[in-house]
């Protein structure tokens, strides 16, 4: 009975919002429609109870009303009439946008980024992704310091108020910049931490799962690795790096990490306070694409994210597309039809563990052909040599006779010129394989 009450009790407290589109013209508004499902579902993520959603065909924005106030005004009336508390714009509005909508309706206004910018707030839980999204969040609010802010107080709460928008709108621009500042400092001491946490797993292959939010990298990463990733059918609930060994094969261990997911019009001053989070994807040795293959949009997904990659400047990184969620597909033709799009690709279920071991047999083999491995042998007088390829190589195997210690070793490629200036100072010697 108390659980009922406590949910009921939250039902009560959603802030009622209705959505925004606009189409600029008629044959994009299928595509809008379908941005706007996605927003729908942003909404949803964050608490919110969508009531209607509204798209409005213009060939430009308005400068001053985005949508145009014609429009506006109706939307006022709906909004009188069904007691709406938040108005949700698809698209990125302007400070001046912003202060004469809400002027024109009495309510409070938020755009897309500043959605997605929420959500992120909500679900932050490290220390670093804390820092990365109040830093984004003090970024989008610096241009938008204003008093028609003041709305937006700890005591009214809500959507659009999270993080930095509670304890910092009344403090002037000189005092948000400082923020910044800081934020940016500890940003930049987290991230140098970072790399020093790369450059020492810097001789196992890394391999990094990326895709658009929601395609199931986090329940992937816990089948192939055992971990415990929180798990939930929403957007965006996981933030933060995760990464884990993974044994793929007896002799073949590789790093794999799971990163934020992307979306469409992800907020640029997100991606660049997700920058450090993000390098784990830009110095991975393999890109593991998820796409969650049962949603409808799922070529725009892929789309979405190769663009992203290329903002990042890591298109180039080799990357192997992973379709999941194939349980959910019914329809062969649809599988075959995607088959043939994309020939090189695999296809796997996470949740119910298909195609793991098809897709572990595929990062080993792209692993190995990164590595070279080598037999080699000392004098037992210079046995103590052998800590030379630590640092270099792992140790696959070690064998001691009468005369000599026997070592295979397994390197990267880029490692070769020294391990051969190793062999050629005439104390090791390499023996035919």
């Amino acid at each position: 009975m108390a659980n009922q009450d406590l949910n009921t009790l939250n039902e009560e407290h959603k802030e009622r919002c209705i959505l925004i589109g606009l189409a600029r013209n008629r044959n994009d508004r299928w595509e809008v429609e379908d941005h706007l499902t996605e927003l729908d579902s942003l909404a949803r993520t964050s608490g919110a109870e969508v009531i209607e959603t509204f798209v409005q065909n213009r060939l430009a924005p308005d400068p001053a009303y985005f949508i145009g106030k014609g429009k506006l005004e109706e939307i006022a009336l709906f909004i009188e009439e069904n007691q709406i508390d938040l108005v949700i714009f698809d698209d990125e509005l302007s400070p001046a946008q912003i202060k004469n909508i809400e002027r024109l309706l009495s309510k409070k206004v938020i755009d897309r980024a500043g959605l997605i910018l929420d959500i992120f707030a909500g679900h932050a839980r490290t220390k670093e992704a804390k820092v990365q999204v109040e830093l984004a969040q003090l970024n989008y609010l610096l241009p938008r310091l204003t008093r028609q802010w003041q709305h937006l107080s700890r005591q009214v709460g809500g959507i659009g108020t999270k993080g930095p928008g509670e304890t910092q709108l009344e403090t002037d621009r000189r005092l948000i910049r400082q923020r910044i500042a800081h934020l940016k400092n500890n940003l930049a001491r987290i991230d140098h931490q970072r790399k020093t946490q790369r450059k020492q797993r810097k001789q196992l292959f890394r391999a990094a799962l990326i895709g658009y939010t929601n395609a199931g990298k986090s329940t992937l990463l816990n089948a192939l690795s055992g971990a415990h990733v929180l798990i939930e059918d929403k957007l965006f609930a996981t933030l933060d790096t995760t990464v884990r060994r993974v044994e793929i094969e007896p002799a073949t261990s590789v790093l794999l990490s799971d990163t934020v997911g992307f979306i469409r019009k992800l907020p640029h001053h997100l991606v660049a306070s997700f920058r450090s989070t993000l390098a784990e994807a830009a110095e991975a040795d393999l890109l593991l694409h998820v796409v969650d293959i049962s949603h409808p949009q799922y070529a725009a997904h892929i789309r979405v994210v190769r663009q992203l990659l290329k903002e990042l400047h890591i298109e180039k990184t080799p990357q192997l597309l992973v379709f999941n969620k194939v349980d959910r597909i019914d329809d062969l033709a649809l599988l075959k039809q995607v088959h043939i799009s994309y020939p090189d690709a695999l296809f796997v279920s996470a949740r119910r563990k298909l195609g793991l071991h098809t897709l572990k047999q595929k990062i080993a083999h792209l692993a190995d052909a990164r590595y070279e491995v080598r037999q080699l042998k000392l004098n037992l007088a210079h046995s103590h040599l052998e800590h030379r390829f630590y640092a270099l190589a792992t140790i696959v195997n070690r064998r001691v006779d009468d005369d000599y210690l026997h070592l295979t070793i397994k390197y990267p490629a880029e490692n070769k010129s020294r391990i051969r200036a190793l062999i050629k100072d005439g104390i090791v010697q390499e023996e035919v394989l």
